[in-house]
């Protein structure tokens, strides 16, 4: 009877963290995207979406960024005319980050995300962007 029980929750809790490790792919799945603005903090100050992360090429850390997010969060990267995004996602993917991509400019990330155009009216649609990263 020990044993028939002992099988029963060893094959419960197996189930259970199989269930637990699905939900949780789902759910990083569904994340919204983590929106990164490598320009300069002159840059930035002068144009830049609200609510995303600006962390400039020359700072950027993809050991704090593991820490932060994850190495499989999907973050999009941009910057004024998309090179040092690239430089970036190189940076990135060379540090294990699996779902990172190269956005282009500022002006190609307003496009589609469909945001206004300009420092005045810049607003982000990301509610899960990281503004506490923000420079």
């Amino acid at each position: 009877m020990a044993l028939y029980l002992f099988r029963t929750i060893r094959s419960a809790a197996r189930n259970l963290l199989a269930a637990f490790c699905l939900m949780t792919a789902a759910a990083a799945t569904f994340a919204d995207p983590v929106w990164i603005d490598v320009r300069t903090a002159e840059e930035y100050a002068s144009d830049h979406i609200t609510g995303d992360a600006n962390i400039p090429l020359a700072e950027l850390n993809a050991e704090q960024l593991a820490t932060q997010y994850g190495k499989d969060a999907d973050i999009r990267l941009y910057c004024r005319s998309g090179n040092r995004a690239g430089q970036a996602m190189e940076i990135l993917q060379t540090a294990g980050f699996s779902q990172v991509s190269n956005v282009g400019g500022i002006g190609d990330v307003r496009d589609l995300r469909e945001l206004p155009t300009g420092a005045a009216s810049a607003a982000s649609t990301n509610a899960g962007a990281a503004s506490a990263a923000n420079r």
